[in-house]
């Protein structure tokens, strides 16, 4: 049965989504992403016409992805603690397959050599977060203010890409892990 452009596009985002995750936006070549997905690169092209294109469709797709399961997690339960603790999960599940990384956090590593409209859906992703992160610390800490709240949420933010960098730079899962619990006993994660 011959793939339609639908699957042949989901292709590419998912052989892109891994190509990033693992080796960063610089890495994505049209025509190694046309060899492992068996079309022709001219095909890539009708999908996504530049590298830009694509970088935008796989940022705004896992920003949206990820929205979507946040907002799930809030409406799971009211308990701050839980809701971290499966944030965390999150992070800590890309180093577990494969030691990849966040697509977004990998991809603002990367920032001055990203074209415009990557940068955008890079700088959505991050807002999204923090305003996830906004409404568990409310739950912790009712009585904060919005400043208060979402300082702490882009600190949270921060500490948990920066963990994920870290651990998948020295190889060992077992640093994000017990950086997560440090972050939790000196309070920054509630």
């Amino acid at each position: 049965m011959a793939k339609t452009k639908t699957d042949m596009r989901e292709a590419v985002m998912t052989a892109a989504k891994a190509t990033v995750q693992s080796h960063g936006y610089n890495a994505l070549s049209f025509r190694e992403l046309a060899k492992e997905v068996g079309i022709k690169s001219a095909s890539v092209h009708y999908h996504f016409p530049t590298k830009g294109d694509l970088g935008a469709a796989l940022a705004r797709r896992y920003t949206e992805e990820g929205a979507a399961f946040l907002a799930k997690l809030l409406a799971t339960s009211e308990d701050a603690t839980w809701c971290m603790d499966r944030y965390a999960e999150i992070f800590r599940s890309a180093l577990a397959n494969d030691n990849r990384m966040c697509l977004c956090g990998i991809m603002s590593a990367e920032l001055d050599d990203l074209p415009a409209e990557v940068r955008i859906e890079v700088d959505k992703f991050a807002a999204m977060n923090v305003d996830y992160l906004s409404k568990v610390l409310s739950r912790a800490r009712p009585k904060a203010s919005e400043q208060d709240l979402r300082e702490h949420a882009m600190a949270i933010f921060a500490a948990i890409e920066g963990s994920q960098l870290v651990a998948r730079g020295c190889r060992d899962i077992g640093i994000y892990d017990r950086t997560i619990k440090a972050y939790r006993a000196a309070g920054l994660i509630p």
